[in-house]
């Protein structure tokens, strides 16, 4: 319980650290996972539509 505890707070301390050294490469990051979030909803309702 104790070790996921440190990993768990290792990783926020990360992701602090990685937003505040680097906050554009952060910014695209994240850009790129949204993006990658509506392309699989566009994908899924376009599928759905399909089959109507």
């Amino acid at each position: 319980m104790q070790v996921k505890k440190v990993l768990t707070y290792s990783g926020i301390g990360f992701v602090a650290y990685y937003l505040l050294a680097r906050p554009a490469d952060a910014a695209d990051a994240v850009k790129g996972a949204f993006d990658t979030v509506f392309n699989a909803a566009d994908s899924l309702a376009q599928f759905v539509n399909s089959l109507s």
